[in-house]
C-alpha cells in the first residue's frame, strides 16, 4: 500500500499525526499501539521498506503457542509513526487515544520480508519491552485479513498494570486521554515534545516543592540485611518481595520533602515524581525507609530497566516501595517492634495505590514464598524478626536477604581494550574489599550497548590512574574460565581510582574467589566503594 492513501483519510491541520513521508529501510523496527477509537484494539505495524505494514488486532497479540487473532491490514503508516502516541481528535480518522504498547526490533530468517508478505506468509521473531518471541502472519485467501499467530514457546501475559503502561511514557491510557499530549520522536518545531521535556515538566512540578538544605531530622543510615543461605526456622520471622532497586529514605517535614539514598546522596532530581508523591502524602511528619524501582513487563522491579531510565533509553514506571516508618508525628519509632511499626506504616496508605506504594508482608512460610517468588521471576525475599527494632545501619541479622539468583555490587578498578567493533572498552574489571585492601575478581564483558559504553567511558576518563588498585594481580595465568589477569594482559589495561560501584549478575564464584559468567546490570551511585565486601551467605 502506497502513502498516498494514509494521507487521503487525514487532515493534518486537525490531527497531530505524522505527515506521509517515506522513510529509510533496515532498521527492523517494530511497533503495536493501543488505540481507543470507536472500538478499543491494537495496531500491529512492522518497519519494512521504508514504511510501517500495519493491522488493527481486535484482541491483541496472542501469548500461548498456536494461539491465533484475526489481524485486518490496513494502509501504509509512515515510519515516524512508530513513536505517536497521543490523542486524534474525534471526527479524525481513528479519533481517540494512542498509546506506544509495546516497542522494539524484529528480526526474520528471510532475506526480504515483503516478498514474504506479498505471499501471504511471514515469520517473525520480537524483541521488545513487553513481548518477546516467535509469532507468524497468515493471509486468508488474498483478503486483508490475516491471522496473528503465536510461534515458538508460550509468553507469559503481561500483567493488568504494564497492558495500561506506555513503553513509551510510562502513562496510562486514562492520563494520555486527559492530557491529550503527543510524543513525537523529532516534533514540529512549534511544539517540541521530548523525553527529556518530559522529565523536565516532572521536575518542574516537584520543583515547587519545599526541599530546604536541612530538615529537623538528622539523616537515618538504613538497617542492613545479612545474606542467608536458607530461611531460619520458627514462625518469629515474617517475609517481603526483596526489591531490585535503589534504597531510599523519604523525610518529610510538612510541605518539605527530602529524598536520601543509603550513602546519603539526594535522589530529589533524579526521581522528581516519587518527591511529589511523598509531598502529596497525607501526614505532616514523617520518615520512610523504602526501595525506588522500575517495573518491567511483568510487574517485577528490574535494576537493568531503572539504568535505562537514568540513561533517557527507556521510560518505564517509577514506584517508591515503603516498608518501614521510622519516625511519626514526632515520634522516634526505630526502637519499637516491626509489626507495630508495620501497622502504623499501612495507615497511612489506607490501601491506596500510586507512585508511593506500602510493601505490605507475604507472610510466614518462607519455602512457599521462594517457589512463588521463582515462578514469578523476583529477586527474593527479605525475613525480618517480628519483634526487631530499626538498628540504623547494622547488620545484625534480625533482617536476612534471600537470594533466587547470584547477585551483588562491585568495584570497578579497570577496564581493557576494545575488541571487534566495539567502542571506548572491552571489559570491565571488577573487585571488592577485604580487610581494607581491593582484590581483582573478574572481567566483565556483557550487559552493555553503545550508549552505556559511551557514558561509561566518560566517567572513567575523569578519575584514570597510572597504578593497578587490585593487591591480586597479576595472576600467573588466566585460569580456567579467563577470569585471570596475567602480567602480559595487564599491558593493555587501564586503571581507574576504586570510586565507582556497579552492580552485576553472575552464575557462581569459583574457588579461586573469581566469577563465572558476570553481566554488568549498571552503575550503583547509592553506595561507597569501601562498603562493598564478597557476600558470603550465613
Amino acid at each position: 500500500m502506497a502513502l498516498a492513501e494514509y494521507a487521503r483519510k487525514r487532515d493534518f491541520q486537525k490531527t497531530a499525526e505524522p505527515r506521509a513521508a517515506r522513510g529509510r529501510s533496515g532498521k527492523n523496527r517494530f511497533v503495536i499501539q493501543k488505540h481507543a477509537a470507536s472500538r478499543l484494539h491494537y495496531d500491529f505495524r512492522l518497519e519494512i521498506d521504508g514504511v510501517l505494514k500495519s493491522w488493527a488486532v481486535p484482541k491483541g497479540v496472542p501469548f500461548i503457542k498456536g494461539e491465533k487473532r484475526l489481524a485486518v491490514q490496513v494502509e501504509d503508516h509512515p515510519v515516524s509513526y512508530i513513536d505517536f502516541e497521543g490523542k486524534i481528535p474525534q471526527g479524525q480518522y481513528g479519533g481517540g487515544t494512542v498509546m506506544v504498547w509495546d516497542r522494539g526490533n524484529f528480526s526474520t530468517d528471510v532475506k526480504s520480508p515483503a516478498q514474504e508478505l506479498e505471499h501471504g506468509k511471514l515469520h517473525f521473531t520480537l524483541a521488545g519491552k513487553k513481548l518477546r518471541g516467535d509469532w507468524y502472519l497468515v493471509q486468508l485467501r488474498g483478503s486483508s485479513q490475516w491471522l496473528l499467530i503465536k510461534g515458538g514457546e508460550d509468553l507469559k501475559r503481561v500483567s493488568k498494570t504494564m497492558d495500561d503502561t506506555s513503553a513509551l511514557s510510562g502513562k496510562t491510557m486514562a492520563q494520555l486521554s486527559v492530557h491529550g499530549e503527543v510524543w513525537r520522536s523529532k516534533p514540529r518545531a512549534t511544539r517540541p515534545v521530548t523525553q527529556k521535556t518530559f522529565r523536565e515538566k516532572i521536575r518542574a512540578q516537584a520543583g515547587k516543592i519545599s526541599r530546604p538544605e536541612k530538615m529537623p531530622v538528622k539523616f537515618i543510615e538504613p538497617m542492613k540485611a545479612r545474606l542467608a543461605e536458607s530461611p531460619p526456622a520458627g514462625d518469629d520471622w515474617i517475609y517481603e518481595i526483596k526489591f531490585d532497586g535503589f534504597r531510599a529514605l523519604a523525610f518529610k517535614n510538612g510541605a518539605a520533602v527530602q529524598l536520601l539514598s543509603r550513602n546519603e546522596k539526594d535522589f530529589g532530581e533524579k526521581f522528581p515524581e516519587v518527591v511529589q508523591a511523598v509531598a502529596a502524602l497525607k501526614i505532616e511528619d514523617a520518615v520512610f525507609d523504602g526501595e525506588i524501582v522500575a517495573l518491567d513487563a511483568q510487574g517485577a522491579s528490574s535494576f537493568q530497566l531503572l539504568q535505562a531510565y537514568e540513561l533517557g533509553e527507556e521510560r518505564p514506571p517509577i514506584f517508591y516501595y515503603v516498608f518501614d516508618l521510622l519516625r511519626r508525628a514526632g515520634d522516634d519509632l526505630r526502637s519499637r517492634p516491626l509489626l507495630e511499626r508495620k501497622r502504623e506504616l499501612e495507615k497511612i496508605f489506607n490501601k491506596k495505590s500510586g507512585v508511593v506504594r506500602f510493601s505490605a508482608s507475604l507472610g510466614e512460610d518462607a519455602e512457599k514464598l521462594l517457589k512463588s517468588v521463582a515462578k514469578l521471576g523476583l529477586e527474593g525475599l527479605i525475613g525480618k524478626r517480628k519483634d526487631s527494632p530499626y538498628e540504623a545501619g547494622q547488620r545484625s541479622g534480625a533482617w536476612i536477604k534471600l537470594k533466587r539468583h547470584r547477585e551483588q555490587e562491585f568495584v570497578i578498578g579497570g577496564f581493557t581494550d576494545p575488541e571487534g567493533g566495539r567502542p571506548h572498552f572491552g571489559a570491565l574489571l571488577i573487585g571488592f574489599y577485604e580487610k581494607g585492601k581491593l582484590k581483582f575478581c573478574g572481567k566483565v564483558g556483557t550487559g552493555f550497548n553503545t550508549k552505556r559504553l559511551t557514558n561509561l567511558n566518560a566517567l572513567f576518563q575523569k578519575i584514570l590512574r597510572a597504578e593497578c588498585p587490585f593487591v591480586n594481580l597479576p595472576e600467573k595465568r588466566r585460569g580456567r574460565f579467563g577470569a585471570g589477569v596475567t602480567a602480559a594482559e595487564m599491558k593493555r589495561c587501564h586503571w581507574l581510582e576504586p570510586q565507582m560501584v556497579c552492580q552485576i549478575k553472575f552464575a557462581e564464584w569459583t574457588r579461586d574467589e573469581k566469577l563465572r559468567q558476570p553481566v554488568f546490570l549498571g552503575l550503583r551511585e547509592d553506595k561507597d566503594a569501601s562498603e562493598v565486601i564478597h557476600e558470603k551467605a550465613a
